[in-house]
C-alpha cells in the first residue's frame, strides 16, 4: 500500500487520457484534485464508483473540486467505458503503472483465495498547492461522493 501521507507533496505525473491528450499534475494547479485509482474498467466495483463520481459530479465541481481517474487499462478502454457510462471526467491510462507505483497503489492483493498484483482502490485528495490533503484507502464505491464530502467538511 501506499507510503504517502497527508501533507505530503503530490508525485508530480504525466501521462494520457482516453483521448490520447497528455494530462500532467501541474494541469491542476490551483484547483483541489480528486485522484482516483481503480483496478479496471467496467468491472462491477469500479463501475459503482464512477457512476458515482458521475452523479455527483455537479456537486464535487461546485465545491471546486476537479476528477481524474486512473487505471492501467489502455486509452481505448477507457473511450468504451467513458462511453458507456457517460462519465463527464478524463481517464488516465497508466498501461506502465508509473503513475500507480509513484502512488504506492499497485502490489500485491488476495482476492478468492489467490494472490496476485493489482491496484489498490485509493483516492487522493490533492490541494490547490499540490499537497495531499486527504487519502481514501477503504473506498465506499456506491457512496464514495458521500465518503469525499463528509471527510472533506469534517
Amino acid at each position: 500500500m501506499t507510503t504517502l501521507q497527508e501533507g505530503d507533496k503530490a508525485p508530480d505525473f504525466k501521462g494520457v487520457d482516453q483521448n490520447e491528450n497528455e494530462i500532467q499534475l501541474s494541469d491542476f494547479a490551483g484547483k483541489k484534485l480528486i485522484l482516483f485509482f481503480y483496478p479496471k474498467d467496467n468491472t462491477p466495483g469500479c463501475t459503482a464508483e464512477a457512476c458515482n463520481l458521475r452523479d455527483n459530479y455537479d456537486a464535487l465541481r461546485n465545491k471546486g473540486y476537479e476528477l481524474l481517474g486512473v487505471s492501467p487499462d489502455s486509452a481505448r478502454k477507457h473511450q468504451n467505458f467513458i462511453k458507456k457510462h457517460d462519465l463527464p471526467f478524463p481517464l488516465l491510462a497508466d498501461t506502465e503503472k508509473e503513475v500507480l507505483n509513484a502512488y504506492g497503489v499497485w502490489g500485491p492483493k488476495k482476492f478468492m483465495g489467490r494472490e496476485f498484483d493489482g491496484v489498490h482502490r485509493t483516492t487522493f485528495i490533492i490541494d490547490e498547492e499540490g499537497k495531499i490533503e486527504r487519502i481514501f484507502k477503504k473506498v465506499k464505491t456506491k457512496a464514495h461522493t458521500e465518503q469525499i464530502l463528509e471527510a472533506m467538511e469534517a
